[in-house]
């Protein structure tokens, strides 16, 4: 399939591609999933993607970056040996001017040996942004058409990596001077396995958490937490999280339990800036997800009093 001579702008689909992509429709109503990603391939093949929304779908140009079905198809470099020293991983789900933000901080701040990658999880307004800032020879990007729940997008990136560090970043999370070299660190002390900006205890009774101040905390928040890439593999986050609130407390007790290491909050040169993933999502999946993940973590832990720190 090939683009006609007289389409009347670049932008606009020619009827076979349209066509197609009312097949693919069908085929994807009728759950017929391998016809679908068939379909979505005939039509990147003619130079366009079709983008499924809560209002039907869209077709638009086919970027000038490779986009996969889904995390699922991204590499999986479990197996390989460390390469560098540390990667810092960001979900990219829109919010192109905070991803810039974010990113160019972290190239003016982090070490020199710090690589970055970004995943844009789900066709955003933010790829074009991505794809630019991977002119960077520290900066990789990632792109898939179908958005996934927070820990299997978090655990792909883990999978992807072969840094000895991985770090989890929001794109809330603002460097103002060196906020990675402090965390690698703290974890040259071989009893560490996670270093991050903001730790938590939880309080009597497990009702909440509560911010703890530098030094080993129960619990590490994914504003800005680096783990040990050995350890994110043999224990891998929560598989049910698919919202980020709660899953990295539920993830700390998991690596604490597996008698790996310690976690260690430390102070660093960071602002947080408005946080997307919670300010800017729907409310009602917002608080269904995190409850959730809040009663998962009661029925694990609640009871293990030896995980808290006295």
């Amino acid at each position: 399939m090939s683009l006609t001579p007289d389409d009347p702008t670049p932008d606009t689909p020619p009827e076979q591609v349209t066509a197609v992509a009312e097949r693919r429709a069908a085929a994807r109503a009728a759950k017929d999933f391998a016809a679908s990603d068939r379909l979505r391939d005939e039509i990147a093949d003619a130079g366009w993607v079709v983008r499924d929304g809560p209002d039907g779908w869209t077709l638009a140009p086919r970027p000038p970056y490779a986009v996969v079905a889904s995390v699922d198809a991204l590499p999986d470099r479990s197996a390989e040996p460390d390469t560098h020293r540390c990667t810092v991983a960001l979900l990219v789900e829109g919010w192109p001017e905070d991803v810039r933000t974010c990113v160019e901080a972290l190239l003016a701040h982090a070490p020199a040996d710090v690589q970055v990658v970004l995943l844009e999880n789900g066709s955003t307004d933010a790829g074009a942004v991505v794809h630019e800032l991977a002119a960077h020879d520290r900066v990789s990007e990632l792109h898939v058409e179908r958005a996934a729940g927070w820990s299997q997008a978090r655990q792909a990136l883990v999978r992807a990596d072969t840094a000895a560090v991985h770090v989890l970043m929001d794109l809330s999370t603002v460097l103002e001077g060196d906020g990675i070299g402090p965390l690698l660190d703290a974890l040259d002390d071989p009893a560490t396995i996670g270093a991050g900006w903001r730790g938590v205890r939880v309080q009597d009774g497990w009702t909440d958490f509560e911010d703890a101040g530098p030094g080993e905390v129960e619990a590490l928040l994914g504003y800005l937490l680096a783990v040990r890439r050995s350890a994110a593999l043999q224990v891998p986050l929560p598989a049910k999280a698919r919202f980020y609130r709660n899953a990295d407390m539920e993830w700390s007790f998991l690596l604490r339990e597996a008698g790996l290491g310690r976690l260690v909050a430390v102070d660093v040169p960071v602002r947080q800036d408005r946080h997307r993933g919670y300010h800017d999502s729907d409310p009602a999946y917002r608080d269904k997800e995190s409850r959730k993940t809040y009663d998962r973590f009661l029925q694990r832990f609640r009871s293990r009093e030896e995980l808290r720190l006295r």
